[in-house]
């Protein structure tokens, strides 16, 4: 039975219940799919909410030839989440939506077609369109592509390794083989969690991938809407959020440099950081504090110099040891 299933939708979430009613509907709307055996699972990472009983309310009236599944991970973290989805999955191609990623009709056959025709592409990002709650501030597309926004033309992109440029893990798909050959047990990054912003994981994933000699690709052609609440353009969310992804820059930076090389790779990446920072303060001065763009910025640049002595200092380091 495993053997025959194509592809595999894993959708990690966290106190997701009222997100999931809309993806879910969108997952029962897919066309183009009558040739592709296909399955969802659903990976409750440790929720609080109910999300549970609305699976389950689901699985009562499925009615499709296709399986919903539920798996629970206690552990916390997105890596752990999408761990698991891979071990369960039992298609030969796994696509990863978050719980507010809305995918049009075709991603699922889009996904499908296009692994065909790149059988060297190991992983391969959806092109991410914002849906917003509220209007983002002036210049906020700045630093959109940090909250998952990827509109990167309408032509498939090779992620060349040496341009440090990655798609996010939402709306990815991957190869399960490409993903059993490069992915380490324990990964050095594991996902926020309550109290813990320091993220990067999905682009740890992805540095491995290339790293075994797996392409990375962009696909336009696997449209989803991302929804995003206004929430998330507060300052009070964006601040930690940027200070997360700096910190976690040095494992990201590292993962494909040799180990002899890494003080000299290391040194070359604090002295570009410090250059950023000088710059950000002669160009702005006073505004770092009152822009909020800008002071994400600034955050970043400086999250990012501290990131191998925050990480060495909090154990990740030794982990990788």
């Amino acid at each position: 039975m495993s053997a025959s299933i194509d592809f595999t939708v894993v959708i990690p979430t966290y106190n997701g219940a009222n997100r999931l009613l809309e993806l879910l509907e969108r997952l029962q709307n897919q066309i183009k799919t009558e040739n592709i055996a296909w399955e969802i699972i659903v990976v409750d990472n440790n929720s609080t909410d109910n999300t549970a009983q609305v699976v389950q309310q689901y699985q009562e009236k499925w009615q499709l030839p296709y399986a919903l599944k539920y798996h629970f991970e206690a552990k916390q973290g997105a890596a752990y989440a999408r761990k698991k989805g891979v071990e369960v999955a039992s298609g030969k191609l796994i696509g990863f939506l978050d719980d507010d990623n809305y995918p049009v009709t075709t991603w699922v056959a889009a996904a499908y077609d296009f692994a065909q025709k790149y059988p060297q592409a190991g992983a391969f990002g959806s092109q991410i369109h914002p849906d917003w709650e509220v209007e983002p501030p002036a210049d906020f597309q700045r630093i959109s592509a940090f909250l998952a926004i990827t509109e990167r033309g309408n032509q498939p992109l090779f992620y060349q390794p040496s341009k440090k440029l990655l798609p996010p893990s939402a709306g990815l798909v991957v190869r399960r083989q490409a993903w059993l050959e490069s992915v380490p047990e324990k990964p050095l990054l594991t996902g926020r969690v309550t109290g813990n912003m320091l993220t990067g994981e999905d682009l740890e994933m992805l540095c491995y991938f290339q790293k075994s000699g797996w392409e990375v690709w962009y696909n336009p052609e696997m449209e989803i809407y991302h929804k995003i609440p206004a929430s998330r353009l507060k300052r009070e969310y964006l601040i930690p959020f940027f200070r997360g992804i700096g910190l976690s820059r040095y494992v990201t930076r590292m993962v494909n440099v040799k180990p002899y090389l890494k003080p000299f790779i290391m040194l070359a990446y604090m002295l570009n950081d410090i250059r950023k920072i000088i710059l950000q303060i002669l160009k702005y001065r006073t505004r770092i504090k009152t822009d909020l763009v800008i002071a994400c910025e600034t955050e970043l640049f400086v999250s990012s110099l501290m990131s191998p002595f925050y990480l060495w200092k909090n154990g990740y380091l030794h982990k990788g040891t």
